[in-house]
Parts: C-alpha cells; sequence; structure tokens
C-alpha cells in the first residue's frame, strides 16, 4: 500500500476541488460523533475520496487517531487486503481541527443489504455474509500475525475499566466476580497478536462480488492486538439488529427462536439459542477458534469476553450499559 498525502488547507477546499458535487451521510449517533462526506470527481458518478469531519475534540483525537492507525497499515505487506482499506489523502483542517481525507473503496454496505426485505431471515444470504468476513479476517490474521498473547488479557483489560465505568452500578460486585471466573477459564490460552479493527460490523464493511470490497472506521484500530476480538464483534453486532424489523412480542422471521421486544434478545439467541443462526456463529467463531490454534470449547467464553469488552469500550453510555446488562444477563447461564 503506497501512501499518496497532501494537505489540504480547509474542508471549503476539498468541496471547490469536487466542483461542488458532495454528499454529506448522517452522522452517528455517538456523543462524538463525525460528519463523513462523500467527494466526486468532476464527471465521475462514485466518489473519489471520503471527508471525515469531527464535530467535538474528542471525535478530532479519534481523527488522529485513525490516521496513525491508516499510516501503520499502508507499511505493512497487506496483498490484496491493501485494495480493501482506506488510503490516506490528507488531513485538512475545519476551524482548528483536523479532517481526514481517504480514498473511496467500491461496494455496497453490508449493513444496507442487512435490512433489505428478509435478508437476514434466509440461510444463504447470512451464511454469505458471515463467509464473506470470515475470509477477510483470516487474511489479516495471516498477513499481519506477530507474536501471541494470553486470551485472558481480553478480559483483564475490559474489567479494569467496568470496575471504574460501572463504579455505582449495585451488580458491579457480582460482575466483578463472573469476570474474574471467565478470565481463569480463558488463561493459559496463547492467541496471535494481529491487527485488530475493533468495529468490525456490518456497518463498517463493504461488500461486492461475493466478498468484503472495503472495511473503513479504523480509528479505534490497533496495529497488536488478539486475533478473537474482530471475529467475536462480528457475530454479536451481526446478530443484535436481527429483531430491528419486527414488532415487539413477535418472532422474527426466519429465527423461530427469537422474539423482538427485549434489548439484546439477538445476543441471547445467538450466544445460547438454537436453530440454523445460533449454529452458524457457533461455527462461524469456532472455526476462527480452530484456525488460530484455540479450542473450540472457548467459543461462549470468547462471545461472552466480547460483550465485556463493548461494555468496557463503547463511547456512547446507554450502548456500553446496554451490553454490561446483556453480559450479566448470559454469564448467570451455565456454558
Amino acid at each position: 500500500m503506497t501512501s499518496t498525502t497532501a494537505q489540504t488547507t480547509t474542508v471549503a477546499d476539498l468541496v471547490d476541488s469536487a466542483a461542488g458535487r458532495v454528499v454529506c451521510l448522517s452522522m452517528s449517533k455517538d456523543p462524538n460523533a463525525k460528519l463523513t462526506v462523500l467527494l466526486f470527481d468532476p464527471g465521475q458518478s462514485r466518489p473519489s475520496r471520503v471527508a471525515k469531519v469531527p464535530t467535538t475534540e474528542a471525535a478530532a483525537r479519534a481523527v488522529h487517531a485513525e490516521a496513525a492507525v491508516l499510516r501503520g497499515l499502508e507499511r505493512m505487506d497487506l496483498g490484496p487486503l491493501a485494495d480493501t482499506i482506506p488510503h490516506l489523502r490528507a488531513l485538512a483542517d475545519d476551524r482548528g481541527r483536523a479532517v481526514l481525507v481517504t480514498s473511496a473503496l467500491p461496494g455496497r454496505q453490508m449493513l444496507a443489504l442487512y435490512h433489505t426485505w428478509r435478508h437476514t431471515a434466509r440461510p444463504d444470504t447470512v451464511a454469505a455474509d458471515f463467509a464473506a468476513a470470515g475470509r477477510w479476517l483470516a487474511e489479516l490474521a495471516r498477513r499481519t500475525c506477530g507474536g501471541h498473547r494470553d486470551l485472558s488479557t481480553m478480559v483483564s483489560t475490559a474489567t479494569d475499566v467496568i470496575e471504574r465505568r460501572f463504579a455505582d452500578d449495585p451488580g458491579i460486585g457480582s460482575d466483578l466476580r463472573r469476570l474474574a471466573a471467565l478470565r481463569e477459564e480463558l488463561s493459559g490460552h496463547p492467541v496471535p497478536d494481529v491487527v485488530v479493527h475493533n468495529d468490525f460490523w456490518p456497518g463498517n464493511l463493504l461488500v461486492a462480488g461475493g466478498r468484503i470490497s472495503g472495511v473503513f472506521d479504523w480509528e479505534g484500530a490497533s496495529l497488536q492486538g488478539l486475533a478473537v476480538r474482530d471475529v467475536a464483534h462480528f457475530a454479536l453486532t451481526y446478530s443484535l439488529y436481527l429483531d430491528r424489523h419486527t414488532r415487539a412480542g413477535r418472532r422474527v422471521p426466519g429465527h423461530r427462536g427469537l422474539r423482538a421486544g427485549t434489548w439484546g434478545a439477538g445476543l441471547d439467541y445467538a450466544v445460547d439459542g438454537a436453530g440454523w443462526y445460533p449454529d452458524l456463529v457457533r461455527r462461524f467463531v469456532t472455526d476462527a477458534l480452530d484456525r488460530l490454534g484455540l479450542p473450540a470449547r472457548l467459543c461462549r467464553a470468547v462471545l461472552l469476553a466480547e460483550i465485556a469488552c463493548i461494555a468496557a469500550e463503547a463511547d456512547h453510555h446507554e450502548f456500553a450499559s446496554s451490553h454490561l446488562l446483556a453480559y450479566r444477563r448470559l454469564s448467570g447461564t451455565p456454558s
């Protein structure tokens, strides 16, 4: 991957360079959101660049973090994966805050496909999404492995943050005891250190021709992280919105064991449910564990650990709290 970074002075300059043809995408609901702007070259029907404009100082720091990750990725031999990762083009300026400008990637957002009519109700379309994600993650792990770390560190880091973040929660004592037991279950299992995206979910993936054609939003990524993180994150976030288009109390089409209504019902279904979808999730995770040299019996523990990690790391406090409650609910179920 090669960089063609060039300094652009302001956001206005970016708009001028696109001859005024820009598309502003809706902002994230996160408290430190970024506005995404697609920039088109004159006469072109597809965007050539993407600008990420921060709305807060914390968002501006995230922009700098993403630029640093993209520079690090450019120095790696990623083979064909290099074409699926944005190239850093510039750090522009918007009223004293850095604006990240990257190349645009081809494909359709997996999340848009996810929300099309009955996409998640059909085993074949869902399996294709999981297969595409699994192939991409396997290739990333193969190309960026740089040592090993004990799998229990996944829980250790999350526990420290959860203890501070939810110190006033009356149930935190039980949560910490269960996290300690989970840490012990994962201890003694070395896992490869690889590049980890840390928000590998359908909303950050583009697909074309049955493969992942683009992965964006690298602001929370690590150039050295536990290879199981993105695997578990994808499985959980794909599961979380299965009931989005179903009225509360009703069965979710295609998923006889899932009823809409309770936040996180899709997580419970994926981790402990029965049917073609929970089986697919478990197969997706256990295949990855086998590839990484880890026993299949750790599947449930890894999924629970990732739920805890989301509770620790999510920027949106309500989203984090909901994952803590999901962890509390699931960790009370015998494995």
